[in-house]
C-alpha cells in the first residue's frame, strides 16, 4: 500500500554498497567535482611557481604536490561521506560542529593571522588549520536539523534555535575579522529559513539588522572599512591585488596569451588561492572561466533539482543550504576577481590552493552527495497534491 501512494525506487536485496552507491549516486555531480580538482592542479602548476621560488623552496611544484595531496585527501573523505546515511552524516555534523565552535573561541588565543590582518588560523608548524572552511558544512547541517525538528508537531522552537547559535558564530567571525565567511554563514541560514517557511517580513527584518551590522563594522573596524573603500573608488590602483587581477583577465580576452605566459603570477601573492580565476583568466581566456563556472552552475542547480524530489524536511533543509553555500562561494571568489564585489579573501572550491579549504570542501559535497543519493521514497509533489485535496 505505501508503495502505490507514494511510489518507491527499487531496492535490491542483498545489493553490495558499492553497486547500490554507485546507482544511486549523483554521477554528473560527482563528475564536475573530479574536473574542477583537475583544473586546479592544472592552474598550480602555473600559478605556484613563483610563490615556491619567493619562499626558497628548490622544488618550484612544492605548492602543486601540497594540494594534490590534500585534494587527494578531500576527494576520499568527500567519497566515504557519500556512503553515509543520512541520519549518521547530522550526527557527526552535530559534533563536528561543537568541536569547531569551540575552536572558534580558543582562535584569540592561540591563533595567527599569518600578516594578513585576521586570526584565522592554527598553525601547526608543518600546516595550518582554518577552523572556519570546517564550520561551514557542520552549521549548516546542524542549522537544518535545528529547523526541521521545529517543524515537527510538538517540536522544540529549532528555528529560533538556529537563529541564536548563527547569530553567535556571525559574532565570532565577525572578532576575526572574518566578514567573508561570516557573510556566507548568514546567506546559507537565511536560504534554508526561507525553504522551511519563514515570514517574509522577518527576513526583511534580518537583512536590515545585516546592513546594520555592516554599517557598524564600517566605522569600526580599519581591515573592513579599507576593503569597503577600495571598493567603492572609482580608480583601480594597478599596483594592488585587485588592479592586477583585474588587468590579467582583460588581457587574456577569449583564449588566453598561452600556457605559462602570464604574468600576474609574479605580481599576486594569492595568486594560487583567492584570486586563481585571474591566472585561469590570463592564460586561458575566457573559454576556461566560462567552463569552471558551468561546472560549479552544474553543482548547485542538479543539487537542488533532485531535492525538489525529497520529502524529508531536513534533507531538503540541509541539501539546500549546502548547495546554495557552495555556490555563492565560487561566486564570490570569482566576483572579487572581477571587482563585482569587495575583497572577502574566500577560495574556490577544489580550484583554489589549501589545505583546509579541499577537505571541508570535501566534508561538503560529500554530504551534499549523500542527501541526493536516490532513496526509496515518494516525491514532495505527492505530499502537496495529497494535501491540497
Amino acid at each position: 500500500m505505501t508503495e502505490m501512494v507514494y511510489g518507491s525506487t527499487p531496492v535490491r536485496v542483498g545489493e553490495p554498497i558499492l553497486p547500490r552507491w554507485w546507482r544511486t549516486i549523483d554521477k554528473w555531480t560527482l563528475s564536475c567535482v573530479f574536473i574542477l580538482f583537475g583544473i586546479g592542479l592544472l592552474l598550480g602548476l602555473a600559478a605556484s611557481p613563483p610563490l615556491a621560488e619567493k619562499n626558497g623552496f628548490a622544488d618550484l611544484f612544492h605548492y602543486v604536490k601540497r594540494q594534490a595531496f590534500f585534494g587527494s585527501l578531500g576527494l576520499m573523505v568527500m567519497i566515504g561521506v557519500t556512503m553515509m546515511d543520512p541520519a549518521r552524516v547530522r550526527r557527526l555534523a552535530v559534533l563536528g560542529f561543537a568541536a569547531t565552535l569551540v575552536s572558534l573561541f580558543l582562535l584569540p588565543a592561540f591563533g595567527t593571522d599569518f600578516g594578513k590582518g585576521a586570526t584565522r588560523w592554527f598553525s601547526l608548524g608543518f600546516a595550518s588549520v582554518q577552523p572556519s572552511e570546517f564550520l561551514k558544512p557542520a552549521f549548516v547541517i546542524t542549522s537544518a536539523w535545528l529547523m526541521a525538528a521545529g517543524l515537527e508537531i510538538g517540536g522544540p522552537p529549532g528555528r529560533l534555535y538556529s537563529f541564536l547559535i548563527t547569530a553567535l558564530v556571525v559574532i565570532l567571525l565577525a572578532l576575526q575579522p572574518d566578514f567573508g565567511q561570516a557573510s556566507l554563514i548568514l546567506f546559507a541560514w537565511g536560504v534554508m529559513y526561507f525553504v522551511a517557511g519563514a515570514p517574509l517580513t522577518l527576513l526583511v527584518g534580518i537583512a536590515g539588522l545585516v546592513v546594520a551590522g555592516g554599517t557598524f563594522a564600517y566605522h569600526n573596524s580599519e581591515h573592513f572599512a579599507r576593503r569597503i573603500d577600495g571598493f567603492l573608488n572609482p580608480s583601480i590602483d594597478p599596483t594592488t591585488q585587485i588592479g592586477y587581477a583585474t588587468n590579467a583577465i582583460r588581457e587574456g580576452g577569449f583564449f588566453g596569451v598561452g600556457v605559462g605566459e602570464g604574468t600576474v603570477k609574479w605580481s599576486l601573492p594569492d595568486a594560487h588561492t583567492d584570486f586563481i580565476i585571474a591566472v585561469a583568466a590570463e592564460e586561458y581566456g575566457l573559454i576556461l572561466v566560462l567552463i569552471i563556472i558551468a561546472l560549479y552552475a552544474t553543482i548547485t542547480v542538479r543539487s537542488l533539482w533532485r531535492l525538489l524530489k525529497e520529502r524529508d524536511p531536513f534533507i531538503r533543509l540541509a541539501g539546500t543550504g549546502l548547495a546554495c553555500a557552495f555556490g555563492i562561494q565560487a561566486f564570490i571568489n570569482m566576483g572579487v576577481a572581477v571587482r563585482l564585489l569587495p575583497a572577502k579573501g574566500m577560495t574556490l572550491p577544489f580550484v583554489s590552493y589549501g589545505g583546509s579549504s579541499v577537505i571541508a570542501s570535501g566534508i561538503a559535497l560529500g554530504a551534499l552527495l549523500a542527501f541526493t543519493r536516490t532513496r526509496p521514497q515518494g516525491e514532495i509533489g505527492d505530499i502537496l497534491i495529497r494535501r491540497g485535496r
